[in-house]
């Protein structure tokens, strides 16, 4: 943890969950860090006891259901540092009990594909440039060992919605990104890599979701934290990780015709062009 000394991480979705303990254990390894969230009340709070602690901390706020407020927020980061590692993409939304009411984002895409990942994919791309500048430097996604296939001709699921479909191919989208970008970056100094962090943690989204919880959100951060800080994983991407073993995702992920068309779909949604994506 001490290689966090005196550098600026971004852990979004940390005013809750295993995001805020991920926050404060970096913010107690020196970092400093910027603290993500919807809420501010529960971000300034999160902040002061990092502070109180000893480390530093600032908020940004941001609602990752807009694809304008991940802008804002990518250009937030940017205003505010010029190196960031890691990034640790760790925000989302669950199941909900698996509801069969269809929602969706502010830009009108599913919602669960909205925030789980091209809200991820969108933020991840703005930021790889400072990510570069500051190599070494690592990307971690947090997604789930609940993956389901995605179909390209009904990827919003305007014709059959379930919450749990949503759930689960919005988690394989984020684990195709991650093999894509372990290709993409290879010898940059920057590596990507995501995990399923431990099954249903004892946080809001899992009880929300109806589910009892059957372990702690110290077991989901020290996974988290593995892909952060581990010395095994320098020079490493493209990895999903259950827990702290690496291991395969569902077969989609390793379908290079899958993965393209799922790059070109998110750069269509949200806006990127391919040569400003890979910059």
């Amino acid at each position: 943890m001490t290689v966090l000394q005196g550098k600026t991480v971004l852990v979004t979705g940390s005013t809750d969950g295993v995001g805020r303990l991920v926050a404060r254990r970096l913010g107690d390894a020196g970092a400093r860090v910027l603290v993500h969230g919807r809420n501010r009340e529960r971000g300034e709070q999160l902040v002061g006891e990092i502070a109180d602690a000893g480390g530093s901390a600032e908020f940004l706020a941001a609602d990752l259901a807009a694809l304008a407020d991940v802008r804002r927020l990518a250009e937030a980061v940017v205003g505010r540092t010029d190196q960031l590692h890691p990034l640790i993409n760790n925000a989302g939304i669950g199941t909900d009990g698996a509801a069969g009411r269809r929602e969706v984002s502010a830009d009108g895409h599913e919602l669960r594909f909205a925030v789980n990942y091209l809200s991820g994919f969108l933020l991840a791309r703005l930021l790889l440039p400072l990510l570069r500048r500051s190599a070494p430097a690592r990307l971690i996604n947090v997604a789930s060992a609940g993956q389901q296939a995605i179909d390209f001709d009904d990827v919003m699921l305007n014709r059959a919605y379930d919450g749990w479909r949503a759930y689960r191919q919005s988690k394989l989208a984020q684990i195709m990104f991650t093999v894509d970008l372990g290709d993409e970056l290879a010898g940059s100094g920057v590596t990507a890599n995501c995990l399923h962090p431990a099954t249903f943690m004892d946080t809001t989204m899992v009880r929300r979701s109806g589910m009892p919880p059957s372990s702690t959100v110290e077991e989901g951060a020290e996974a988290i934290l593995n892909l952060a800080l581990s010395p095994q994983l320098e020079g490493r991407g493209g990895l999903y990780f259950n827990g702290l073993r690496e291991t395969r995702a569902d077969a989609q992920a390793y379908d290079a015709q899958a993965r393209a068309q799922l790059r070109q779909l998110s750069l269509r949604l949200t806006g990127l062009t391919e040569s400003a994506s890979a910059t």
